[in-house]
């Protein structure tokens, strides 16, 4: 399921490049970060023992080439990723929950194998509705059209009305309780950014900014890879168990550690002389490991670009682990 690009592909937002930093007081920027900070560990402890996932990679890449098509910001791609993903899951625990009290009751079951290519035939429908949304949160800059979406639906083959169209994302709305306004891993990696610029990093904020969204598009297109060997990496078994698969999955929402990896890894890039500066400031500004960081930004390199990465100090991830039990135990109180 790949975006097909028909017209040549118009340019980002210039909003990109013309990132302001330093233009925020520090009080705003410490209560900003608190916020974040218990976004995070709410998000962590929900996901807490919950397996899968619907940032698939073709989903993914099928959301930036729709919003790159679209001219729109960076942070629209990534809200979108993440209503979808929220929504998608919501559904599956919906049908799961239906499935329960249908075995309790000893009703007649659903047809599951309609309702699944009902929900297969409203995929492309529901990740476009997604995309619209999340570009009406930035209304400050572009919003796209009810007929915009309605001529890409067609170009593909899917016919729909503006009626349904508004259907769709009012399904979404309720189905996430109209909460869309969702943090993304952008809004750490910036928010640290700001503190970094404070703090007095060697490395400039806005040229670390842009190897950031580089790196951050990288980390969505190969998500499993890249966790799969931060997981490896974790429990020196080349062969995790379900167990373990099933406790690391509050590390995958762990949005604080990916932006600390992500800016690790981009300050190595632009200045590696530089790279343990940044290290012990993230670590200074966060709490998290130094050895999980160093990790992180590891397996982040490797898989973009590949030699003359920064070596590992341990094989093993403490803060990794420490997180992954703590998010699990919170949820289970």
């Amino acid at each position: 399921m790949f975006l097909k690009m028909d017209g040549p592909v118009r340019s980002r937002p210039a909003s990109l490049s013309d990132f302001q930093f330093g233009a925020v007081a520090t009080e705003t920027i410490e209560d900003a970060l608190l916020h974040l900070v218990q976004q995070n560990e709410q998000a962590m402890q929900e996901a807490a023992g919950r397996m899968g996932s619907f940032r698939e990679t073709r989903i993914v890449e099928f959301v930036f080439l729709l919003s790159e098509q679209w001219c729109l910001e960076k942070s629209v791609s990534y809200q979108a990723v993440e209503i979808l993903e929220r929504f998608m899951i919501k559904q599956a625990e919906n049908m799961y929950r239906q499935a329960t009290i249908q075995l309790r009751e000893k009703k007649e079951p659903q047809n599951w194998k309609a309702l699944k290519e009902q929900l297969f035939n409203k995929f492309i429908l529901r990740l476009v509705s997604c995309v619209q949304l999340a570009s009406k949160l930035s209304f400050h800059y572009k919003i796209i059209s009810n007929i915009t979406v309605l001529n890409f639906l067609q170009s593909l083959g899917y016919v729909h009305t503006k009626e349904e169209l508004l259907e769709s994302e009012l399904d979404v709305l309720k189905s996430l309780n109209f909460q869309i306004n969702l943090s993304t891993p952008l809004a750490y990696v910036e928010m640290l950014l700001e503190v970094l610029g404070y703090n007095g990093c060697l490395v400039p904020a806005t040229r670390l900014h842009a190897t950031c969204l580089t790196l951050l598009d990288l980390v969505y297109l190969l998500r499993e890879p890249i966790y799969e060997s931060l997981l490896r990496a974790s429990i020196e078994n080349p062969i995790p168990s379900q167990l373990q698969g099933e406790k690391f999955v509050s590390v995958k929402e762990d949005f604080m550690l990916l932006a600390v990896g992500i800016i690790a890894a981009s300050a190595f890039i632009q200045n590696h002389e530089c790279w343990s500066q940044v290290v012990g400031h993230l670590q200074s500004i966060t709490g998290i490991a130094l050895e999980s960081i160093a990790e992180f930004s590891y397996a982040i390199l490797t898989h973009s670009v590949g030699a003359n990465t920064p070596r590992r100090q341990q094989p093993v991830l403490p803060h990794l682990e420490a997180r992954a039990l703590r998010a699990a135990a919170s949820s289970n109180t």
